[in-house]
């Protein structure tokens, strides 16, 4: 596969068509949140306004709030509390995207230069560590502690997961298990947390709120799992990021573990390993090569379809109203992203 025939891979209008009607299920709660999102500059110092608010004015796909949002109309009602949850989880979400982009030495993000590339490492790792405290801060406000312990939680996981991964960066020993540990702390911990505390403050069973952390589990891994492939194959105009940080720093994601599981069978195990640990860009260029004549893109594109259907089975125990069939469309959106990566390979 190459990014022109990923670009001419397109999604079904019916696809984005149900996406769409998901996120106007929310719309009037989901502005709310983005218009808070942009206000939090003000709650900062003078001198940090102008940072914060320009990491925080892009706006990005706000897949968290919306999990946020349509867990708690799922389960309940929608109420101020989940709008407070919404704004939570995107500034942590936010944070952990400005220490990202340090760590991979990204320059473009939303089509805009990176806090990094703006302002240096220094003060973006302080930026990040702002956005971190100021949002447990304000968790600090849930009446119900647990909220906030649950926050601080999974806040802790995202950096957890980040820590591991750079310890195993260029480890060729990398197993699927260790790098699904990864994925499930760094990325879906916030898409759990996200849906679980929907649905708590919805005041709803135990089953229901268990149900909808295994479904935000499920689905941001997959997201994750679709995120590495994109890294790969996928083409910084269209995406709008700095793209192939994974081969340059040495992150073993799950299409590069499937090539090298290939490559021990066929031999070839000496030579991939060389191209991986090299770093140059001549031999990335080999790799993406040799993912495109080989079955590692397929086997990952299978692999998280299996979590999103995984995703969707776990909502079984909810009442079918529209938020529910919303949660559905939204992994169902994502197994068509999944797709257009298969069909492409």
């Amino acid at each position: 596969m190459n990014q022109t025939q990923l670009r001419k891979t397109s999604l079904s209008v019916a696809d984005a068509a149900r996406f769409k009607k998901t996120f106007e299920l929310i719309n009037t709660h989901l502005y709310s949140a983005e218009e808070r999102i942009r206000a939090q500059a003000r709650a900062f110092d003078p001198a940090m306004e102008g940072y914060v608010s320009y990491v925080c004015g892009s706006s990005g796909k706000r897949l968290r709030p919306a999990l946020a949002l349509l867990a708690g109309g799922a389960t309940g009602k929608i109420s101020a509390s989940h709008v407070d949850l919404a704004v939570i989880v995107e500034l942590i979400h936010i944070a952990s995207l400005v220490h990202d982009d340090i760590m991979d030495g990204a320059d473009l993000r939303r089509d805009q230069p990176t806090a990094n590339a703006k302002w240096g490492n220094s003060t973006s790792v302080l930026l990040g560590d702002a956005l971190f405290t100021h949002a447990l801060r304000l968790a600090t406000n849930f009446p119900d502690i647990e909220v906030c312990r649950r926050i601080a939680d999974a806040t802790a996981e995202v950096c957890t997961g980040e820590i591991i991964q750079t310890q195993r960066r260029f480890d060729l020993k990398l197993t699927t298990a260790d790098y699904y540990r990864i994925v499930e702390m760094k990325t879906a911990a916030l898409f759990a947390v996200a849906s679980e505390l929907g649905a708590f403050l919805s005041e709803t069973t135990p089953e229901k709120i268990g149900a909808l952390k295994q479904f935000g589990l499920k689905l941001g891994t997959a997201y994750q799992v679709y995120d590495d492939c994109i890294d790969l194959v996928g083409d910084e105009a269209e995406i709008g990021k700095t793209l192939g940080s994974d081969l340059r720093k040495g992150k073993l994601t799950l299409p590069l573990i499937f090539l090298l599981q290939s490559a021990r069978c066929t031999g070839d195990q000496d030579a991939l390993s060389s191209l991986l640990l090299n770093g140059e860009e001549s031999d990335h260029a080999k790799i993406i090569a040799l993912l495109s004549e080989g079955s590692a893109l397929e086997q990952t594109a299978e692999a998280a379809q299996r979590l999103t259907y995984e995703a969707i089975t776990a909502l079984d125990p909810l009442d079918d109203n529209r938020f529910s069939d919303g949660l559905r469309s939204v992994a169902k959106y994502l197994q068509a992203l999944i797709r257009r990566v298969s069909s492409a390979a």
